[in-house]
């Protein structure tokens, strides 16, 4: 079958006068025209100060941005080189502005840059989200030097983030992640990844995924979780804090847990075979210097967590019946007459919870969208109880709450394996 052509004429000569490229920094966009800016210079920065004399590229890869996105990054460049170095750079850094060809979403985004990293014949890649605030050029240098210096295959970010930032992640994508695969990258689904052209070349290979939702939103534990389970050096580099849009984490939640758990749950069923028999986990390589950063405060309403959980177990427990065994839901119930500082929900109780909607999903119990968001109540009842529980901890004692969680994934992971072969 022939490949198909996803790069359109003027992208294929930019890349016949470019010929080859050492590195390639891509950039997904879509209406980021406040901040892609910032974005481009800090990129730039970091190709001018620590890659002075490797040959380098900027693709921005758009979702047909209706603001002056573009725009920004055609006319956004950095100041003097000589500012930041001070000998002469050899090589200009090229910069291709294209749109994506497919489905909507970041990883119709990503498969442009990787294709454009595999005609380039580039030797390190990395992409970064076009939000950013807090982007530094030295980040551009954690996600490439492993890469290039260390042959490593695939660059994982390991932030500084609040307590309540990131909940998905701490309560469900790494320990379930971790626990499946063995290895412990703690952010999955940063969003800011290095990886060799080689990786590159090998995701494209994945012609399955680029109609499904993978192509949508499920690209970033996709390309964590291929890389880990089909062998590739996996390791992190330490860039501090990542500045975003922070939001209580039990708002606009349906539709996030939906998108992030069901690629989780695919590439589960998908990789079977691969982590049945995987026990334990061991630790990956952490490039950069860690150091402490200011984070912004994340408000969290415990409320409206409580009350979503209890209106859940009233109008969701004839569904969760299906599939769900008498002691878990029976458990699950006992939590409703619990108020306030007592309200409690206990690891192995959330553990058991997420191990069998992982089973019921691969079963097919229900409509597997539906099961998903069903799930929604029951996580924001976990989120409200690690809040009461943390609330006065510090970052490193809640780092070990998470450390505590993840083991209990590990241990219950012979449940797991019960549950979906029986």
């Amino acid at each position: 079958m022939a490949k198909e052509n996803i790069l359109n004429s003027a992208v294929l000569k930019q890349i016949e006068r470019i010929k080859e490229t050492d590195i390639l920094i891509g950039i997904p966009s879509y209406n980021n025209a406040h901040t892609i800016g910032h974005v481009i210079r800090a990129v730039n920065a970091g190709l001018v100060k620590y890659f002075p004399d490797r040959r380098s590229l900027i693709v921005n890869s758009d979702g047909g941005s209706r603001d002056e996105t573009t725009a920004v990054v055609n006319q956004t460049e950095i100041e003097d080189p000589r500012l930041i170095m001070l000998s002469h750079r050899p090589n200009p850094i090229h910069k291709i502005v294209t749109p994506y060809h497919g489905l909507p979403g970041k990883g119709s985004a990503f498969r442009t840059i990787f294709q454009i990293a595999e005609n380039l014949h580039a030797k390190a890649c990395a992409v970064v989200d076009s939000d950013l605030r807090s982007i530094t050029p030295e980040w551009i240098e954690l996600l490439i030097k492993p890469i290039l210096l260390e042959k490593f295959d695939y660059v994982a970010p390991f932030y500084l983030r609040h307590k309540y930032d990131g909940t998905i992640t701490n309560s469900i994508i790494y320990p379930l992640t971790r626990a499946l695969y063995g290895k412990r990258i703690r952010q999955p689904i940063g969003g800011d990844f290095g990886f060799s052209g080689e990786l590159a070349s090998h995701y494209l290979t994945k012609d399955e995924v680029w109609g499904t939702d993978v192509a949508r939103y499920g690209i970033d534990i996709w390309m964590t979780t291929t890389a880990i389970a089909e062998g590739y050096r996996v390791c992190q580099s330490f860039l501090g804090a990542k500045i975003h849009d922070a939001k209580d984490p039990g708002s606009d939640l349906s539709a996030m847990l939906a998108q992030v758990l069901g690629a989780v749950f695919n590439l589960a069923e998908a990789h079977q075979n691969i982590w049945f028999s995987i026990r334990g986990s061991e630790p990956t390589p952490i490039f950069g210097f860690r150091f402490e950063v200011g984070l912004e405060p994340i408000n969290v309403n415990l409320d409206r967590m409580i009350n979503a959980y209890r209106q859940g177990i009233a109008d969701l427990s004839s569904v969760w019946k299906k599939f769900l065994p008498p002691d878990i839901l029976g458990n699950l119930k006992k939590l409703v007459g619990s108020n306030g500082a007592n309200f409690c929900f206990p690891d192995t109780l959330w553990v058991k919870t997420v191990f069998e909607f992982l089973v019921a999903h691969y079963k097919n119990k229900m409509d597997r969208g539906h099961l998903i968001k069903s799930m929604a109540p029951l996580y924001l009842g976990r989120i409200a109880s690690f809040v009461i529980e943390t609330y006065n901890s510090t970052a490193a004692e809640v780092e070990n709450k998470i450390e505590l969680l993840c083991l209990e994934y590990e241990n219950l992971k012979p449940y797991l394996l019960e549950r979906w072969r029986n």
